[in-house]
């Protein structure tokens, strides 16, 4: 059976991009598969890592029966696996950075590489370009870490998390239009940014909240709402495209997206405007205010799809997942190999 390198690009902290690819090379691991870090810096292996074996990129030597995997926006990171004519691979996990660092006058359709998806919309996204549907790979949350809380503290006032790396300019701008409506709702909100917390400290702040106003653009799939969804938060404000894979809208007539959603068990999660629409985003939290002011059975509804919702997503999920994808992967890898031939699948 091959390898599979993991390449990780230079960073100085671990981003979500970055611990998924930490993520699956585990759950490969685990799954029997040799996977190992391919890293841009040697010796700079990102926290997470643990004891997953590394190479510098510059000294692996993947082979014909190796894959080669490397996330969007790093092409040149290719060239060891193409090289090596190994199974050359690209995890998308945001549609905005697929097209970048191609050189000049290169294009992927010219390139013996294949793709995986981190959701429905960034496989649309692809297959719209492309041609051709890649199929998807979606993250898992730890839903004994991520959990809500045995009650929620006293709706008053209303506790709004939200990340203020995320599009800070628009988060402000909605809390400075929902604080000058404040009138007009009746209803106090009290805003709590996320920001310098290690996982065990996003996890205990978002229990301590109830709603979570998502301001990220662009997004591959998002995963910060998905976790206030598992700590009993209702998220309102923008998807970034990605997020639709799950998000889905809690009130009748609300903005949908320009393409067909997939076909979720889950109903309405959420109230989600179109992204950098800030006025629609801070009507849709005035409603949100209120719903947690005077509770309800649209409250209530909203809260259990979003119990549903993250029930789908958990650590199992995304390990059969990938086991089930690598299998056929090296399978396709290993009868491509015997063939004498190298491409996308």
């Amino acid at each position: 059976m091959g390898k599979t390198y993991v390449f990780i690009p230079p960073i100085r902290k671990t981003t979500g991009g970055v611990a998924v690819l930490l993520q699956l090379a585990g759950i490969l691991r685990s799954g029997g598969v040799e996977a190992i870090l391919a890293l841009r810096e040697a010796g700079r292996a990102p926290d997470g890592a643990g004891e997953l074996p590394s190479v510098a990129f510059d000294q692996a030597n993947p082979g014909p029966e190796d894959v080669w995997l490397v996330p969007e926006g790093w092409p040149n990171a290719l060239a060891p696996g193409l090289s090596g004519k190994a199974r050359c691979m690209v995890y998308c996990q945001n549609w905005a950075y697929f097209f970048n660092g191609l050189p000049e006058n290169v294009s992927w359709k010219n390139l013996p590489v294949s793709f995986i998806a981190v959701s429905h919309p960034v496989s649309l996204f692809i297959e719209t370009a492309l041609g051709t549907a890649p199929p998807i790979l979606r993250p898992g949350i730890d839903l004994g870490h991520f959990h809500p809380p045995m009650a929620k503290p006293t709706a008053s006032p209303v506790r709004v998390a939200y990340m203020p790396r995320k599009n800070k300019a628009l988060a402000e701008q909605i809390k400075a239009m929902t604080e000058s409506r404040r009138s007009v709702t009746g209803v106090t909100a009290e805003w709590v940014p996320i920001e310098h917390l290690d996982r065990d400290g996003v996890a205990e702040t978002l229990r301590s909240c109830h709603i979570f106003l998502a301001t990220g653009y662009p997004e591959g799939f998002s995963l910060p709402p998905l976790e206030a969804m598992a700590c009993g938060c209702l998220p309102v404000g923008f998807t970034g495209f990605g997020g639709w894979d799950y998000m889905r809208q809690a009130r009748t007539g609300d903005p949908e997206p320009s393409f067909p959603l997939r076909s979720v068990p889950w109903g309405g999660n959420g109230m989600y405007a179109h992204d950098g629409d800030v006025l629609a985003a801070a009507l849709a939290l005035d409603e949100a205010l209120r719903w947690w002011a005077k509770g309800g059975r649209r409250l209530e509804a909203a809260l259990a799809a979003c119990r549903e919702t993250v029930s789908h997503f958990g650590l199992d999920r995304q390990r059969e997942a990938v086991l089930a994808l690598w299998k056929r992967v090296l399978g396709e890898n290993r009868t491509q190999t015997a063939c004498g031939a190298n491409g996308p699948a």
